[in-house]
């Protein structure tokens, strides 16, 4: 059986690890090369680096951080903000990331997808989708969540899928950082709409939540979170002793 995985995500903002509540009120958290060490070593199954602030500036992501917290970490590396182009794919992976995710870039132009995942694999490229409800119909926002794109999550999660995306991670606004559980009505409705794995992020706030998210959704893959790791409130290891009594498959450490 597909064990679940446990993800922490690093949002980076002017090289520091940053967190707010729904995409609100940053404040700092530490050194991304330092933590993404600590959680390599403490039971994480993978790593999300998001420069979040790359797309809304128009700029870059920054590569020199990411080439020293990806040299850091022994588990897969996946990286996204200001990914506009493959040559902003080609430029991450040689900076040590595994996957790449995409957001506001592939919304942009959405043949990105197609185009990373021919050159790279489906494997490699992962959507990024930040979506809240407006009027009840869930959108698509842009620009790490600044922005209504005005279109509908699910059939644009769809479309990126059928041009190559190979993993979407569902990254609900309304939840973020609010720390009362996953979105499980959004997650059931793309769980049912994609055949590659899911990605759970945004509301996690104790153990009990991730165990509701793999007991309520099978079908998702994987729980993604920030605060709750990087304050120490949920240490990874834990959680996964947690999960494997409640049947969930996950990996333990030896």
């Amino acid at each position: 059986m597909i064990t679940k995985r446990i993800i922490p995500c690093l949002d980076v903002k002017d090289g520091r690890v940053v967190k707010g509540v729904n995409f609100k009120g940053l404040g700092d958290v530490a050194s991304p090369v330092e933590l993404a060490k600590y959680y390599s070593e403490n039971g994480a199954d993978e790593l999300v680096f998001y420069d979040i602030t790359a797309s809304a500036e128009g700029r870059k992501l920054f590569t020199d951080i990411l080439c020293e917290t990806a040299k850091s970490v022994f588990i897969p590396l996946t990286v996204g903000g200001g990914i506009n182009t493959v040559a902003d794919f080609d430029r991450v992976l040689k900076c040590g990331a595994d996957k790449v995710s995409v957001n506001s870039g592939a919304i942009r132009n959405p043949a990105l997808v197609y185009e990373a995942a021919k050159l790279y694999g489906d494997q490699c490229v992962v959507l990024f989708a930040d979506i809240k409800r407006v009027d009840g119909v869930f959108r698509v926002f842009a620009k790490g969540g600044r922005e209504n794109t005005g279109m509908e999550a699910i059939e644009w999660i769809k479309r990126c899928v059928d041009s190559g995306a190979g993993e979407v991670v569902v990254n609900s606004i309304d939840t973020d950082g609010v720390k009362k559980g996953f979105d499980l009505e959004m997650l059931e409705k793309v769980s049912d709409a994609v055949s590659v794995p899911v990605i759970a992020s945004g509301g996690a706030g104790c153990t009990e939540d991730f165990i509701t998210l793999f007991n309520t959704l099978p079908k998702v893959d994987a729980g993604l979170a920030a605060s709750i790791f990087h304050f120490g409130e949920v240490k990874i290891n834990d959680l996964k002793a947690q999960m494997a009594k409640n049947n969930i498959p996950v990996r333990l450490e030896r």
